[in-house]
């Protein structure tokens, strides 16, 4: 698993992560399939043909993850909870992260910001944050998340520019999306959405009860009865449709993990659209009609 998503995700490392700058290294003529946004217009001006400017960049990456181990991430309804899938993900991309020299840190919440780990490179950095996830203490008061609070405090605490992963079920109150679009402004921000089937349609388990992870609050609910089951899943697509427009507007893009999927799968299906996405702005790839469709 490592080795392939190692593979993928430096090979084409520009069109993916960029580094902390850009540095102008040359200028030549213009080619058919160039980005052009890359023209430089006063030197074409002069030439009289369009030039364009050649970077290097500076491929060494601070990552961040913002990590919500609040209540809700505990919930997994079959063998694998949230919890276990957000410590995959942050375990293989640290990992592949600082086998190439780049540093990693990390933001933890539960009801507050508790736990900052400063962002440094090597083995036993992802180690210090893999045991930091496991051996969070549970939290003592029962409130609702506030994502916000997580939001705000990395963009007073990350001052140089980064690659953040934001890795939530984003179950929270309201009000993250605008914290999440100002840290977007200054930071490369990937939303990393943990959910569980369950939580967008339930079966139908007859009489049970079902308790708020995060506040304890209880109710008893008939899943026999098909007219509540098609109201949990209406409201579970407003929600759906409603994180959507929220990255959206932020201008983050959106990785989903799914408790009953496979993380390297749905890695290996978020690369390629961004690849596609990189392809598509320096004009030498179209959007196929059906992603068109769905965007």
């Amino acid at each position: 698993m490592l080795r392939r998503l190692d593979g993928l995700l430096q090979g084409d490392y520009r069109t993916l992560w960029r580094g902390t700058g850009l540095d102008l290294a040359d200028l030549r003529e213009y080619q058919i399939h160039d980005d052009v946004r890359h023209i430089d217009w006063n030197v074409t001006a002069r030439q009289q043909q369009p030039f364009v400017r050649v970077y290097h960049e500076d491929r060494d990456l601070t990552a961040w993850f913002l990590l919500d181990l609040s209540g809700s991430i505990d919930f997994g309804s079959r063998e694998t909870a949230k919890r276990t899938i957000s410590a995959e993900f942050v375990g293989l991309m640290s990992r592949i992260l600082t086998r190439h020299g780049n540093r990693v840190g990390a933001m933890l919440y539960g009801t507050e910001v508790d736990s900052v780990l400063p962002a440094r490179g090597g083995r036993l950095q992802v180690l210090q944050l893999l045991h930091r996830m496991a051996t969070r203490p549970v939290p003592t008061r029962r409130i609702s998340t506030d994502l916000s609070v997580l939001l705000r405090g990395a963009d007073k605490a990350i001052r140089q520019r980064a690659l953040i992963f934001v890795v939530s079920d984003f179950i929270s109150a309201p009000g993250w999306g605008d914290a999440l679009g100002r840290l977007a402004l200054r930071h490369e921000v990937v939303a990393v959405r943990l959910f569980d089937p369950l939580e967008q349609q339930l079966p139908d388990l007859g009489l049970v009860v079902i308790e708020d992870a995060e506040t304890g609050e209880q109710l008893f609910v008939d899943t026999n009865d098909a007219a509540f089951r098609r109201r949990f899943e209406k409201q579970a697509t407003a929600r759906e449709t409603a994180l959507r427009e929220a990255f959206g507007k932020a201008g983050v893009d959106a990785l989903e993990l799914s408790t009953d999927g496979e993380l390297t799968d749905a890695i290996v299906r978020f690369v390629e659209m961004r690849r596609l996405r990189a392809r598509i702005t320096a004009g030498v790839a179209k959007m196929p009609a059906h992603v068109s469709a769905q965007r």
